[in-house]
């Protein structure tokens, strides 16, 4: 099986691999296109991630649409009612299997989503 990989980041991973007909997307964190870390609670950062996670889809040839599979990593469980509300926004119709779990995160962020997307070639 081929394997592709899309993007670059500042650390030794890639954005995006596409190996077959699936497409696995690294946890995407809230940061913006300038590097830094979005303002605001789960909400925005939720919505920076769910968009981090559209671009490198993209990279792909893929969509959200495509996304059959996410882990979702919360800083703190008390935010996932909050979460949830923005995430079902983006995921309105046959959403994507999920875990969702608490953890601590490796810099001060609220949340960090990884993907799986199947996109036959």
């Amino acid at each position: 099986m081929t394997r592709q990989h899309f993007g670059t980041a500042h650390v030794p991973l890639s954005p995006a691999v596409r190996a077959g007909d699936f497409i696995f997307i690294s946890g995407q964190v809230p940061v913006g296109a300038d590097g830094a870390v979005v303002q605001g609670g789960v909400e925005a950062h939720t919505r920076q991630v769910i968009e981090n996670i559209r671009n490198a889809l993209a990279l792909a040839g893929a969509e959200l649409a495509d996304v059959v599979k996410t882990t979702v990593i919360l800083a703190d469980a008390r935010d996932f009612a909050a979460f949830n509300k923005i995430y079902a926004t983006y995921f309105p119709a046959n959403p994507p299997a999920r875990t969702t779990l608490e953890a601590r995160l490796m810099i001060d962020i609220k949340i960090e989503i990884e993907a799986v997307a199947y996109k036959p070639l």
